[in-house]
């Protein structure tokens, strides 16, 4: 037996709610043959009668009764199916892989997820966190779909950067040091230092730094997060160099905060697939996250 047809059973139900093959027609928009057409396959498909012809009204039989109840619970099935679909295809719903570097989760991921929640808050957004370039080797083999990374980045030529912020990068110092206003690589250059691991951005930027004057950092330590460098700066370990991007990061005073002369910045921007191969939601949610670049 061939499956049973929705356009079929929306007949059979209509004639039960109506009572007739002329209102189910009107109601249908179907001509009076079509809807006379849709019961008779019916019921030669299941070979059994479904309708009985009154004077007056059609009425189901005790079989197309059972069958109208269930086509109702079917078709209320594909039209919720069709419209969940809808939904995907618009963008409402969804999951969106977010990957991010750890030096943005402080302050920059946290207000970018509470603008996700209330402007998507039926995009499902999972968060894969590390380095800026684990992220773009997770987006380019598609395991993430949105990816807020530092810059440069340059092995992924197919992939779209677009800049989202420039951040001061500053040298945190323990609060009992003695410390000039501004920082040079001299004068750092044999103080015991909290660095980043070898593979981030910020590591290289900061090796780059002292490069420039002649000199190779010597690290006590090295640790991926932030929050604990700063943490260890406060209870005098040594000095860390690190995006500031918000004043709670001097820990209440805790941590003396220096410009570093040459000056170094973190530039942050958020990587995706080309625009025309990003479904509705990727596209949502890159605009939301597009609602903090730099003003």
């Amino acid at each position: 037996m061939r499956e049973l047809n929705l356009d079929q059973l929306r007949t059979l139900v209509a004639i039960a709610d109506l009572g007739s093959f002329s209102a189910a027609a009107r109601a249908l928009h179907l001509a009076q043959p079509t809807i006379s057409l849709h019961v008779s396959e019916l019921e030669s498909r299941l070979a059994a009668p479904l309708l009985v012809r009154g004077a007056r009204r059609v009425v189901p039989t005790a079989a197309g009764a059972e069958l109208v109840a269930r086509g109702r619970r079917l078709l209320r099935d594909a039209e919720e199916a069709v419209e969940a679909v809808r939904r995907h295809r618009d963008g409402q719903v969804g999951r969106v892989r977010l990957a991010c570097s750890g030096g943005a989760t402080t302050h920059l991921l946290p207000e970018i997820l509470e603008a996700l929640a209330k402007a998507h808050p039926a995009i499902d957004v999972p968060l894969s966190v590390g380095t800026s370039a684990g992220s773009m080797a997770e987006l380019f083999v598609g395991d993430v779909d949105l990816a807020l990374v530092a810059l440069p980045q340059d092995d992924y030529p197919s992939l779209t950067l677009q800049p989202l912020r420039t951040t001061p990068v500053m040298a945190l110092l323990p609060p009992a040091w003695k410390a000039p206003a501004t920082i040079t690589p001299a004068w750092l250059a044999d103080k015991p230092l909290i660095l980043d691991h070898p593979d981030t951005s910020i590591y290289r930027q900061v090796v780059a730094w002292f490069g420039a004057a002649g000199l190779r950092p010597q690290a006590r330590l090295e640790i991926p997060y932030n929050e604990i460098k700063r943490r260890l700066v406060a209870v005098g370990r040594g000095a860390a160099i690190l995006p500031f991007e918000h004043p709670d990061e001097a820990l209440g005073g805790r941590v003396q905060v220096r410009r570093l002369r040459p000056a170094l910045t973190r530039r942050l921007a958020v990587a995706h697939r080309p625009a025309a191969q990003l479904d509705e939601a990727t596209r949502r949610v890159l605009a939301t996250v597009l609602t903090f670049r730099d003003r």
